[in-house]
């Protein structure tokens, strides 16, 4: 497999899942060495001709007014990545920390920062070798980016810290001695280049859109199977009713359940009935659905941008030897605006897909035996499933209170206003997890429905489903451990192996 190329400026989404999660390797673009060189003779300009740049010659934060000597320097370097390692909490899983490398190897570069070419080299081979810094979840604020977090990376590299290692966990010492990799020794302003920007809430927002742009098809296909055992009509999918209303997720969503029902006997089968409309979870589906995937595109430009974004401060722009130490670029108010947004459009469906379950499991709303078993009464079904999808959309209401409206001032005021970005992209993480949950369990009862209503063919999107969901999971004909159902079908949502099937079947969804 090719390396990917980093050099700050085509770096993907799909690019960051690759190294996050499978693992692919990196190499620096062939001119990044020469841009890292240009900026790094700027600094050293400037500090000869005792001009103030902010972190090398100057304390941090609202200590920027502190002159900083010479032979102090290099210390300076080291403290405020031992100064600023304060986070707390549960460390951020391996796909995270991959993330967080490799968008802040991204970030440096560029050439706007003070970074030497052997440090950046030396980040880029621990994340090639797998040496993963213990990075503590909670401390950020998201204003000088994630301080916190990403000086816990920088820990690792000077030989600090602690670190994933071989699934052990080893001081940094002891694990950049174990993969064969220098400790850097950091010069002026490098220290405040590795922790300042806004890679920590974007790496784990880059994550999320991937995995969100997967669960919103899913959640089409599940609403497909549930239109079906509802005996739902598939005249709210017809064009005409979304062409005279034209927002580009609603349009597509009803395309989705339109191609996933096709040819459906089942649906056909009830044409006549007198039933004059359907609840507004089947009804409107197109509409609720469509309004998530709209937020969704508009929160993966936001993503695209940031991951080529300089971030830092100060920037350095070589090609006219300025530098900017006033500037705000690490304000993570972009990406915490954007996690916001997405984690009220991934609650969005875990609620409708909520109804939906609800509607499966309750005799009187579906038709079908009470929780969608036989023998109701000696067995529960799937009863608890609905109180646990409950539970976790009444969680996602909580946490879909955006982050990005608080702030608390910090560096005695200096930072007078803080973005939350990092617990807004957390928080979404959260989120996702409880929606691809409950997608997963609605899944589970319209499978069991389409057992249990006919022998009807069902639509071509809606079988193929069907078909792959019984090669992993049997039909529950006695009360068994649900849990245990949930984790699988969750796992073939969270993977794709459900969409990748049906769209095999019928042609990729938008």
């Amino acid at each position: 497999m090719k390396s990917i190329i980093v050099d700050g400026k085509n770096l993907s989404i799909s690019d960051i899942e690759r190294v996050a999660r499978g693992n692919a390797r990196i190499s620096l673009g062939k001119d990044v060495k020469g841009k890292i060189a240009a900026a790094q003779k700027i600094v050293k300009r400037a500090i000869n001709d005792k001009e103030i740049v902010y972190g090398a010659t100057t304390g941090f934060g609202a200590l920027s007014s502190v002159f900083i000597s010479e032979k102090k320097r290099k210390q300076l370097q080291k403290n405020i990545i031992l100064s600023h390692s304060a986070g707390v909490g549960d460390a951020f899983k391996e796909e995270v920390v991959r993330a967080i490398m490799l968008l802040r190897i991204n970030g440096l570069a560029q050439g706007h920062t003070g970074i030497q070419f052997r440090t950046l080299k030396n980040l880029t081979e621990m994340l090639n070798k797998g040496v993963h810094p213990v990075i503590p979840e909670k401390g950020s604020v998201g204003a000088s980016g994630d301080l916190a977090p990403l000086a816990h990376m920088a820990l690792v590299l000077i030989g600090e810290g602690k670190a994933f290692y071989k699934d052990r966990v080893l001081s940094g010492k002891q694990a950049m001695r174990a993969a064969d990799i220098a400790i850097s020794k950091l010069d002026a302003g490098e220290g405040l280049s590795l922790v300042n920007g806004t890679q920590v809430m974007t790496g784990i927002g880059a994550l999320a859109v991937h995995d969100s742009m997967r669960l919103l098809k899913t959640a089409d296909i599940a609403a497909g199977m549930s239109l079906e055992v509802l005996l739902g009509s598939n005249i709210e999918l017809n064009e005409k009713i979304h062409e005279v209303r034209p927002h580009n997720g609603q349009i597509t969503s009803a395309e989705n359940l339109r191609r996933i029902t096709r040819d459906s006997e089942i649906i056909s089968s009830h044409y006549d009935c007198s039933r004059v409309q359907d609840a507004y979870s089947i009804r409107c589906c197109p509409q609720v659905h469509g309004a998530s995937k709209d937020a969704l595109d508009f929160v993966k430009k936001i993503v695209d941008t940031e991951i080529n974004s300089a971030t830092g401060n100060p920037l350095i722009f070589p090609d006219t030897g300025e530098i900017f130490n006033n500037g705000g670029n690490f304000h993570g108010q972009p990406i915490a605006l954007a996690m916001d947004f997405l984690a009220i459009a991934l609650s969005e469906i875990a609620n409708i897909s909520e109804r939906r379950i609800e509607r499966l499991v309750n005799p009187l709303l579906s038709g079908l035996p009470a929780f969608l078993v036989k023998d109701p009464g000696l067995n529960s079904g799937f009863m608890i499933a609905q109180y646990t999808a409950a539970a976790l959309v009444s969680e996602n209401k909580t946490l879909s209170h955006p982050a990005s409206v608080d702030s608390i001032p910090t560096s005695a005021n200096k930072e007078d206003h803080v973005s939350m970005g990092c617990i807004s992209a957390r928080k979404c993480k959260q989120i996702l997890f409880n929606a691809e949950n409950v997608i997963a369990i609605e899944l589970l009862c319209a499978t069991q429905a389409l057992d249990l209503l006919t022998n009807r063919k069902a639509g071509a999107g809606t079988k193929e489903a069907y078909t792959v969901i019984r090669k992993y999971i049997p039909y529950l004909d006695a009360d068994r451990i649900l849990s245990e159902d949930i984790e699988k079908m969750c796992r073939l949502v969270r993977d794709g192996t459900i969409l990748s099937s049906v769209e095999k079947r019928i042609g990729v969804l938008k």
